[in-house]
């Protein structure tokens, strides 16, 4: 495919354009020519990118590849005071939505409940590519990518979406003036307007996200609380594990005994918002998890782990791993006035004073929290 752009404006008459012409030895600055070869019609591809500094050409060939009408604005659409989880494909099942908000990295419960104009920069990049992949349109071409966020949110969300968009059958064109996510996207192929040079593959390799495991306690929690769903006590006798890059916190797990039952419990996994959707979030899970079933914790317990979850994604991608076996499954929670009494009652026999324990108990809400047990590298390998 050979794609001529020519475009042209009305020549500058006025008395700064004639200084500017005489100082820099310019003619004219009303013509813009391009022309760009992309043999991508015998080839089979999902994803393909055009980079290249600003003004050199991309959006007129993103618009030239498939019209205009192809072209997606993340940010624009987005009603006022409706929350994101209620704007993106509100014709379509609900369960796609947070699905497709946990495939991009924008897994922060709280967040799915906001209007798109009060999210960060960030959050709006992913809740833009949330509605996007629940579109599924057939061809789509997004301009300006990860232009005007962080960088390492601009990393991790372009590995994030391109995991979920080659799980439709759609064809998406990138825009982009950042060379530093071709290695995370993993595109079908590359034009780059600086050089006019076209690639049939990225050769990039990731570097490398190497996690580090530490057994800590609860200092760590309060810069992980703020994203987590549930506001709850702190587990009683609980070890925390920390999960770093680079020495920056990226998640976090406490995980308590319940010998009784010859099971630990995991509980209060984050993972910060700027790592979400990499997959680092399950794989820290899976080491501590392996770790208590090798008697890796302070009472030498060789026993596996139960983890319970109401977050549709996490609960989905449990469902896939190997390694665990979903074990139950309820609608609503326990009876809570039953749950107060019980901790009271245990309370007072330990010789608290009556206006030390709190009036909270567990219990009484209408979640659907479904459990798991951690079975180990064996188990899913002998599967």
């Amino acid at each position: 495919m050979t794609i001529d752009i020519h475009h042209r404006c009305a020549e500058a008459e006025t008395y700064r354009a004639a200084r500017v012409k005489s100082l820099f030895n310019v003619e004219s600055g009303a013509e813009f020519r391009l022309r760009a070869e992309l043999p991508i019609e015998d080839r089979e591809w999902q994803i393909g990118v055009v980079v290249g500094p600003s003004g050199s050409g991309k959006t007129s060939i993103g618009r030239a590849l498939f019209g205009a009408d192809a072209v997606v604005d993340l940010r624009a659409g987005w009603p006022a005071d409706a929350p994101i989880i209620e704007a993106i494909a509100p014709g379509r099942p609900f369960d796609e939505v947070p699905a497709a908000l946990t495939a991009v990295g924008l897994g922060s419960v709280p967040s799915w409940l906001r209007p798109f104009a009060v999210l960060s920069n960030g959050e709006q990049f992913r809740a833009g590519l949330a509605r996007l992949l629940c579109a599924a349109p057939a061809v789509a071409v997004v301009d300006e990518w990860t232009s005007v966020i962080d960088r390492q949110i601009a990393r991790v969300g372009s590995l994030a979406f391109a995991k979920a968009w080659r799980r439709t059958q759609g064809r998406a064109v990138l825009l982009s003036c950042h060379y530093d996510v071709l290695a995370w996207l993993k595109p079908d192929w590359i034009f780059d307007t600086a050089t006019g040079r076209f690639v049939g593959r990225c050769l990039r390799r990731r570097p490398p996200i190497e996690l580090e495991l530490w057994q800590t306690d609860w200092r760590h929690w309060p810069a992980f609380e703020p994203h987590h769903y549930l506001k709850l006590g702190r587990m009683i006798a609980a070890t925390c594990y920390l999960g770093t890059v680079n020495g920056a916190p990226v998640c976090h797990v406490a995980v308590s005994p319940r010998l009784d039952i010859g099971h630990m419990r995991a509980c209060r996994l984050v993972v910060m918002p700027e790592w979400q959707g990499c997959g680092v979030g399950m794989r820290f899970l899976n080491a501590v998890c392996q770790r208590q079933l090798e008697g890796g914790n302070k009472w030498g317990a060789k026993v596996p782990t139960l983890f319970h979850t109401s977050h549709p994604g996490l609960a989905a991608a449990l469902r896939r791993d190997p390694k665990w076996r979903q074990v139950s499954a309820s609608l609503c929670g326990a009876n809570r006035k039953k749950s107060e009494a019980s901790l009271r009652k245990s309370a007072l026999r330990h010789g608290t004073k009556l206006n030390a324990i709190p009036k909270t108990g567990y219990g009484g809400h209408f979640r659907a929290v479904q459990g798991f047990r951690y079975v180990g590298e064996e188990a899913a390998c002998a599967s």
